[in-house]
């Protein structure tokens, strides 16, 4: 390294110390900053607490221009926001849920050019008033980062087809720049398998990425799945679980808003002080919760998948599901929470027998969610035999009002391609694979959860072969996961 790079460098750690306080970065967080400084695409998956955050935050404020992060939630994008806020850094939000005042503010400092870090989500940031500001010549942007990129497999054919578009997105704003300009793609996950790194790099068209790849693997962190029997079983073993951690914080995760509010309203009623979480919740309902939660005022909180990207609590000593998630990459993500600060934490996973004879719950739930996905692909298919070979995203809406999901899933097989983030092309199927093939693969991952719940081999072990750990996984026992427990007695 010449000198001045050696004060480059002392100049980022320096910002560094200022904004956040520590004096120096953990690994990989100084070669992930590193990287997007010098306008790499980049693919990172590291565990939930890592300090993702942070990796692509201080580039962005370090250098002149804008940086857009395009993130899945609004209480996460309200969380990274306000922290930033707080620290009087240059960063905005945008979703649905704003004023129009605030809207009108955030879209005028991007036209001033007076942030560095802008926060959206994909919908926001394909509307057309956001995306005129974004095209304009003068506007610098050095950056597009993709935060829980884990969301753009999970949801981005059938639920927010929108994530299908984001390939286009550079080359589209690349357009209208000068020549030369650069803008680089990073995409940060805590939870991603091979197949899923290989979709994210795929849809976003990333050009030689560095990737930075940490085990999920947390010594610290045991983890339980126990059979219930019956429904006042599977109360009955939350309420046992619980009582034994008194003042403990936690969380207890359910599938739906219903679920829900019902638990929260039933441990109310039981004098246990907790609140349901849900993504229907206003943002001042969803702040409150999570202040109290954070203060200790609330031990615990029962919550959908809404609850916990992006809230930093390190003291978390134990995750229960409550319902099993539907995919092994929520299921990690989700235990992940507890025990950032190294000490001991538990995660427990409740799940009915197999038969379902006595408590149908887990298997209703998995049939519901498997015959949504395939009248998604039934109708999809129906609307892809009547829309146009190329066309634009608005006017077909009007015709189609279902027409975004099924262009969302005739791009995941090869039938067709962006040319830019509103107007499509078809191309011919050749080798292609059908919307059969794609309903095959969403059951295969399910099925993954399924064997992960039934397993008798280390759970550890078969986390870290799951996600393309295997050299990890090699003859491993982590000694702190219930098939283990049950070895060494």
């Amino acid at each position: 390294m010449n000198n001045s790079e050696t004060t480059s460098w002392n100049d980022v750690r320096a910002a560094f110390k200022k904004i956040w306080g520590y004096n120096d970065f953990r690994p990989p967080q100084g070669e992930i900053i590193r990287s997007l400084l010098q306008n790499r695409d980049a693919l990172i998956v590291m565990p939930t607490g890592g300090g993702k955050s942070i990796c692509f935050q201080l580039p962005a404020l370090l250098q002149n221009g804008l940086t857009l992060v395009v993130s899945p939630l609004v209480a996460l994008m309200e969380n990274q926001v306000q922290e930033l806020r707080d620290r009087n850094l240059p960063a905005a939000l945008l979703h649905s849920e704003l004023s129009t005042w605030d809207r009108k503010k955030t879209l005028q400092q991007i036209e001033r050019q007076q942030l560095r870090l802008l926060y959206l989500s994909p919908e926001t940031l394909l509307s057309q008033p956001v995306w005129e500001k974004l095209s304009q010549p003068q506007l610098k942007i050095n950056g597009l980062i993709l935060d829980e990129a884990h969301c753009l497999v999970q949801w981005g054919e059938t639920f927010r087809p929108a994530y299908r578009r984001l390939g286009a997105v550079r080359p589209a704003l690349l357009k209208s720049k000068p020549v030369g300009t650069k803008i680089a793609i990073a995409a940060f996950t805590a939870t991603a398998d091979t197949a899923a790194q290989q979709t994210i790099g795929k849809v976003l068209k990333l050009q030689q990425p560095a990737s930075f790849k940490i085990s999920p693997y947390r010594s610290n962190l045991h983890l339980k799945v126990q059979t219930i029997w019956t429904p006042r079983g599977r109360r009955q073993s939350l309420l046992n679980f619980i009582k034994a951690r008194p003042k403990q914080a936690g969380l207890v995760y359910v599938r739906t808003r219903k679920d829900s509010e019902e638990l929260a309203t039933m441990l109310g009623q039981l004098n246990y002080p907790t609140a349901a979480y849900h993504a229907g919740l206003s943002a001042s309902e969803r702040r409150e919760i999570e202040a109290n939660w954070l203060s200790g005022k609330l031990p615990f909180v029962v919550c959908t998948c809404a609850f916990g990207m992006g809230i930093n609590k390190s003291d978390v000593r134990w995750i229960v599901h409550f319902h099993t998630p539907f995919l092994l990459s929520e299921y990690v993500q989700e235990v992940g929470r507890a025990g950032r600060d190294g000490k001991p934490a538990d995660a427990l996973t409740l799940v009915s027998e197999r038969t379902g004879w006595l408590n149908p719950e887990d298997k209703q739930r998995r049939e519901f969610f498997a015959s949504k996905m395939r009248s998604h692909y039934q109708e999809a298919k129906a609307i892809a035999s009547k829309i146009p070979p190329q066309g634009e995203v608005t006017s077909l809406a009007k015709q189609f009002p279902d027409s975004a999901i099924t262009l969302a899933l005739l791009h995941s097989t090869g039938q067709l391609e962006w040319q830019d983030p509103f107007h499509y092309i078809r191309r011919d199927r050749g080798n292609s694979a059908s919307f059969s093939d794609l309903n095959s693969q969403q059951q295969q991952v399910q099925h993954q959860m399924t064997k992960y719940l039934t397993t008798r081999q280390c759970r550890w072990q078969f986390l870290l072969q799951s996600f393309g750990f295997t050299a990890e996984a090699t003859g491993f026992k982590c000694g702190h996961c219930d098939n283990c427990d049950r070895r060494l007695k």
